[in-house]
């Protein structure tokens, strides 16, 4: 068993700071099931960090002491590994387009994976599944958009949309265009107005 350890600390130890270990990953090294009672004495011992359901993360060594990796490091590499979109919410993405200054209390993402939590340290971040579309244009600043719409509704959307017009470039108004037959209808014929409105 300490043989094994050592070598998943090995692998753990050549990984960038954020990157989670997954128990999948590790599976040349023995059975699931020894890899997963070392990773969870490694845990226990302060050596790993658990994170979620077979994820797993190295503590990032300060000069202040062992610290859980960075939730935006965690979430970008959990992205990579599985092959989901994960964005920041509705919310976070419509307090940095400055449509709102409420700042979203707990740490929350959308996935094209399932919905779950993975605690980082004193951290939890909450992943939620969302539609296709909320997901479409990833993160670049119209899909942060299309979130911030999609969070506000339509009630509130109209609103921001003027907001949204003298902030976005060209190219993201574009890109809403293109993606707009996905959307919900209302979303559609909003971001048809901020265009040819």
């Amino acid at each position: 068993m300490e043989r094994m350890a050592e070598s998943i600390m090995n692998v753990a130890t050549t990984l960038p700071e954020g990157v989670p270990l997954a128990a999948k990953g590790l599976l040349h090294l023995g059975s699931r099931a020894a890899v997963d009672q070392t990773l969870s004495r490694l845990a226990a011992r302060g050596e790993l960090i658990r994170a979620g359901r077979g994820i797993y993360m190295r503590p990032v060594q300060t000069r202040f002491g062992p610290r859980s990796p960075s939730a935006e490091q965690a979430i970008e590499a959990l992205a990579v590994q599985r092959g989901e979109t994960i964005v920041p919410s509705g919310a976070a993405a419509a307090n940095a387009l400055g449509l709102t200054t409420q700042m979203p209390v707990k740490s929350v993402y959308l996935t094209s994976g399932r919905s779950r939590v993975l605690n980082l340290g004193r951290q939890a971040v909450e992943l939620r599944h969302a539609p296709r579309w909320q997901l479409a244009l990833g993160s670049k600043t119209s899909g942060q958009a299309v979130r911030a719409l999609a969070w506000l509704g339509p009630d509130e959307a109209p609103k921001a949309l003027q907001i949204l017009r003298s902030k976005l470039t060209e190219t993201a108004k574009t890109e809403l265009v293109s993606a707009a037959p996905q959307f919900p209808t209302w979303l559609a014929r909003l971001i048809g107005k901020m265009v040819h409105g």
